[in-house]
């Protein structure tokens, strides 16, 4: 049996509990589990929101832990489901045209790290690679990508990362399941700094006022629905993207795309105060889940950041297509991300017409 980690961390694991041997997700067996979202509130108040915001000290930021997920679970669920090719830069819905990539995993039983084979040594000697450098390009990226900070049901202050999206009320945060609730408890004193640096928060602390995942990820903690929105309140009388701007989002799209990854790792060798990157062709995981890799070393803390297909270096804008999620212990130098099918676009779809305060 092959275990999974998110993001290993010793903290983390602490946080989440022991790491157990999981079997492998059943793939034909089906949830019972629709697209349907599930959401409950967060700050439901401004004097609520100012107090969260009063909570979040640079002490409580800079002491806050990475936080992993879960212990491994078998899945009851049939998988993501894949169907219409789907985008959005303005919470409208577009037909995308994104053509056919090719991914890099052995099929089977047994999964082969890409680049160990003959045709992944191919592959990786001609797609740029990037296994998780700090990002030093600027561009949009660098204010639409943030710290997420929140408070664990066992009273422990964790964090995680998100990315600002285009929607119709201007205050979407996309993150991982994960970094919203886990063992069952949701999260609570959850904010998000975009465009976090060192410490210094230059666009503003932004409290959730509503924080929705997956009926899989609610139900089952079931790690092919790691997919969360937080819809945060206003701040100063401007909406979220309105200050920092925000990334398209797409889903349903082809696998095996090149990938940029984005995230504030705090875990050993990184310290959480820098945005950190991955890039190269994803590859569909055949050990356990419907996930796809991307080879990137980033550790907890990274949970939740976004990879975005059609990245445009120059001006940091591409399309949010799926989030960091987990590792396996056996190869920690690749990073998981859940598949962006119907489950997470219901998600975005009910966060971008969900009220602020």
């Amino acid at each position: 049996m092959h275990r999974r980690v998110v993001l290993l961390s010793a903290v983390a694991l602490a946080l989440a509990g022991a790491l157990v041997p999981a079997g492998a997700a059943q793939a034909s067996a089906p949830s019972g589990l629709g697209p349907r979202p599930v959401g409950w509130s967060g700050a439901d108040s401004w004097s609520e929101a100012r107090s969260v915001q009063q909570y979040w000290t640079p002490q409580r930021m800079l002491a806050a832990q990475p936080l992993g997920t879960p212990p491994p679970r078998r899945s009851r669920s049939s998988g993501p489901t894949e169907g219409t090719p789907w985008a959005s830069r303005n919470g409208s819905v577009q037909r995308s045209s994104w053509s056919t990539g090719g991914g890099v995993a052995t099929r089977g039983a047994a999964w082969s790290v890409p680049g160990t084979s003959a045709a992944g040594a191919r592959l990786q000697a001609v797609v740029p690679n990037s296994p998780g450098l700090r990002w030093t390009d600027g561009g949009a990226v660098v204010r639409t990508t943030g710290r997420v900070f929140f408070t664990t049901a066992d009273g422990g202050n964790a964090s995680c990362s998100g990315s600002a999206v285009t929607s119709a009320n201007e205050s979407v945060v996309m993150t991982a399941g994960h970094c919203v609730k886990l063992n069952g408890a949701a999260h609570r004193n959850w904010v998000f700094v975009p465009g976090f640096d060192n410490g210094r928060r230059p666009f503003g602390t932004w409290v959730a006022t509503r924080l929705l995942t997956t009926q899989q990820w609610n139900a089952n903690e079931d790690i092919n629905f790691d997919v969360a929105a937080a819809v945060v309140a206003p701040l100063q009388g401007r909406t979220l993207t309105d200050v920092v701007g925000g990334q398209g989002i797409a889903f349903n799209q082809p696998r095996g795309r090149q990938m940029f990854s984005f995230g504030y790792p705090a875990a050993e060798p990184f310290d959480g105060s820098r945005l950190i990157y991955c890039s190269g062709r994803t590859f569909n995981d055949t050990v356990q889940t419907r996930d796809q890799g991307l080879r990137c070393n980033m550790t907890g803390g990274s949970s939740g950041g976004p990879w975005f297909q059609g990245f445009n270096e120059s001006t940091g804008m591409g399309w949010l297509n799926s989030v960091n999620s987990f590792k396996y212990d056996f190869a920690p130098q690749f990073m998981f991300g859940p598949f962006f099918g119907n489950e997470a676009m219901a998600v975005y779809q009910s966060a971008q017409r969900a009220n602020t305060l």
